[in-house]
């Protein structure tokens, strides 16, 4: 292929995909370029699916590479190796947004990644990812049904801004990231500071236009150069397979979706599993479908079923209205040892929340294009096996928690203290114990829970509420707090952060195109009602966080000190800050700015520290009386310290009689008391200690 490019603008700033130049063996290769951030993206496609195969087995990988900022990682291992949490957060956001438009029976194995080869350090790679891979799959033989493209929302100065730059990102109150089509969206990730639904609503609609534009650009750039689509290994379920499972356990099916307990239900449609095996696949002979076939014909029958009760009956699987809110059950401190815990419990999804507080060690470190640095807030969210009642393996968490660790981990950023006000490391765990939808929201609420029950003084507090959609033939129905089946056989999962006057984050996946501004605008509004709800369940058990830290929490204290006496708490070559912390017994952390943070769990330790801390780093006032020590005497008056800093009383200013010798009278060690009466432009210091007795004569 001879190499093409295209050029696509967004308010002024260029987007350039190109092709035909690298990676010309994989099915589709492209080069997105946007300022000096240039990267590659591949599709490529197994030539055949397993008989077995009846999904679609995407795989999603984007990565960094630290040459393309000019350096490389920290450590000893210098090769780039298992992604990083933020690589992985932004592989599920590709996968998200591809997914939907891959076309129904593809079920060849189906491999995109992503390399960031450059980075300018403004032009953020994550939407222009998406960009990238949509447009490699578009040019590729693989069967896409149409191009996507994604950018990102921020408000700035009240206003908002495409793409906005890294810096510009900093101080934007909206992270909004959007994926979709000329004509839909299909995966919003967004988190803000107390935003409207009416500022939400109208940022999706900006962004819609904008990716309009990128799709369009995309669609004429496949008609010119791209391949033809390869749809010979594409499946479709025969009819008659459709037409004997749904004759056979159609009425079945729906008997067992009217049961409302999840395990029951469960455990109705596992015998109904086994007679279908009994019934399609008889030992003694040979079956008359493929198992896939019967298994998907299964599984859409299921849907179907579960959308006509909700269509037609309006009528969900346990019984609910489409806006009620599942039974909630609330309880704090439940674990004594710990800094604050919580367990919050909704119908069947249950998360035990706690939180951990400690000093800047206890922080979470992390290295990114941009730097090393530290997280003080992190969300660790555990999804156990037995949660839903299951053998699984143990080891490290999957993408699938650490999407959802680290959705509610930025809904909960947006209520915690400043840094001056609270200096503490807070570490929060999510244990889901048991779930049936929406575990994430579960750990929202729980976890602001257990930081009110810790004793943070959180700005408000927040909570967190899944929302469902059914969509047929033009007609929908919203449905609040959706079940795990809901969210299966449903068409979309929204999930929306916040309290009754804003939102901290939301979270939608689209299973179709179609879903309107008019249709989130409906689901926007729903979601509101239901955390609106659950949060004053919430504030009946917790009304605020509790007045003080628990008896096994440390205790942090911070005090600021001039830039130019960091080098005297520290010492050289880090000597004086190590005795200062053998001598105590406490943590000693010191930023950049000069704000130092002291932990220990004795408050005279604590009290000790910061006062050798204030003696190195305070300096005399004018005017100000001080009780210092006498380090030198010479015959014109006395060399006096107080903290870290020497004045002169001269021997005019030592009494209001001659004195002949200072020697006769004091001693080097001597306390005396003095008071500033002169700092010159050079720093040195005039002290009087006459002045003093003045005042006791007249008393």
């Amino acid at each position: 292929m001879q190499r093409k490019t295209v050029t696509c603008s967004l308010e002024g700033k260029e987007i350039i995909f190109e092709t035909g130049k690298i990676a010309k063996q994989a099915n589709g290769s492209v080069l997105v370029h946007c300022g000096e951030t240039t990267i590659l993206t591949t599709a490529c496609s197994a030539k055949s699916a397993s008989e077995e195969t009846d999904f679609l087995p995407l795989r999603v990988d984007y990565q960094e590479k630290f040459s393309s900022v000019g350096r490389t990682a920290g450590g000893f291992i210098k090769r780039e190796g298992k992604l990083s949490t933020k690589e992985v957060l932004i592989s599920r956001l590709i996968d998200r947004s591809l997914r939907p438009m891959f076309e129904e029976g593809y079920y060849n194995e189906v491999q995109v990644l992503s390399y960031v080869y450059s980075y300018d350090g403004l032009h953020t790679p994550d939407v222009l990812s998406i960009c990238g891979a949509s447009a490699a799959l578009v040019l590729s033989d693989i069967p896409f049904v149409k191009p996507i493209g994604a950018v990102r929302i921020g408000m700035i100065n009240g206003s908002f801004v495409i793409n906005p730059n890294a810096e510009e990102q900093k101080t934007s109150a909206l992270d909004l990231v959007l994926a979709g089509t000329e004509d839909a969206i299909l995966m919003i990730e967004g988190y803000s500071d107390f935003l409207t639904e009416e500022q939400i609503l109208e940022a999706i609609d900006l962004g819609q236009r904008s990716i309009r534009t990128i799709c369009h650009t995309l669609n004429n750039w496949q008609k010119e150069i791209g391949k033809e689509k390869d749809r010979s290994t594409i499946h479709h379920i025969p009819k008659e397979v459709n037409e004997a499972v749904d004759s056979a356990f159609g009425s079945l099916i729906k008997e067992a979706l009217y049961i409302s307990n999840k395990k029951q239900r469960g455990i109705r449609f596992d015998e109904i599993n086994a007679m279908v095996d009994t019934t399609f696949f008889p030992k003694d002979a040979d079956p008359k479908f493929l198992k896939k076939d019967v298994k998907l014909a299964f599984k859409n029958l299921s849907s179907n079923i579960m959308r006509k009760m909700i269509m037609d009956e309006k009528k969900r699987i346990d019984g609910r209205k489409m806006n009620e809110v599942r039974s909630i059950d609330i309880e704090l401190g439940v674990l004594g040892r710990t800094h604050g815990s919580s367990l919050f419990t909704r119908g069947e999804t249950q998360a035990i929340a706690v939180c951990t507080l400690g000093g800047e060690t206890m922080a979470q470190r992390y290295e990114d294009l941009h730097g090393e640095g530290t997280h003080r807030f992190y969300l660790q969210y555990f999804f156990p096996p037995f949660s839903v009642g299951e053998v699984g393996r143990m080891g490290a968490p999957g993408r699938r928690e650490l999407g959802h660790g680290k959705l509610a981990e930025r809904a909960l950023m947006a209520i915690l203290p400043k840094q001056e006000n609270f200096p503490y490391t807070i570490r929060l765990e999510s244990n889901i114990t048991e779930s049936n939808g929406s575990s994430s929201m579960a750990s929202v609420c729980g976890g602001c829970l257990a930081l009110m029950d810790a004793g943070i003084p959180i700005i408000r507090p927040v909570s967190g509420i899944a929302m469902g959609l059914i969509l047929e033939n033009g007609s929908f129905i919203i449905l609040t707090d959706i079940l795990g089946d809901e969210d299966a056989l449903g068409d979309m999962d929204f999930k929306v952060t916040g309290d009754e006057t804003g939102i901290t984050a939301f979270q939608m996946d689209i299973k179709v195109e179609g879903i309107t501004i008019e249709i989130m605008k409906e689901a926007l509004m729903q979601a509101k009602e239901g955390r609106i709800h659950i949060l004053k369940k919430m504030l009946e058990v917790c009304p605020k966080s509790r007045s003080e830290l628990s008896l096994y929490a440390p205790r942090i204290e911070t005090l600021r000190i001039k830039q130019s006496k960091i080098g005297e708490v520290i010492g050289p070559g880090g000597k004086r800050i190590r005795a200062i912390i053998e001598e105590t017994g406490v943590e000693i952390d010191i930023s950049d700015e000069g704000l130092v943070s002291i932990t220990s769990t004795d408050a005279a330790s604590l009290e000790k520290a910061k006062e050798i801390i204030k003696g190195l780093t305070s300096e005399m006032e004018l005017g100000k009386v001080y009780n210092g020590e006498i380090t030198s005497i010479k015959p014109f008056g006395l060399f006096v310290k107080v903290f870290n800093s020497e004045g002169l009383c001269h021997i005019s200013e030592v009494s209001h009689t001659r004195i002949n010798d200072l020697n006769e009278i004091y001693r080097e060690g001597d306390s005396i008391e003095v008071k500033v009466i002169e700092i010159n432009d050079r720093g040195q210091v005039r002290l009087s200690h006459k002045i003093l007795l003045e005042k006791n004569l007249q008393k």
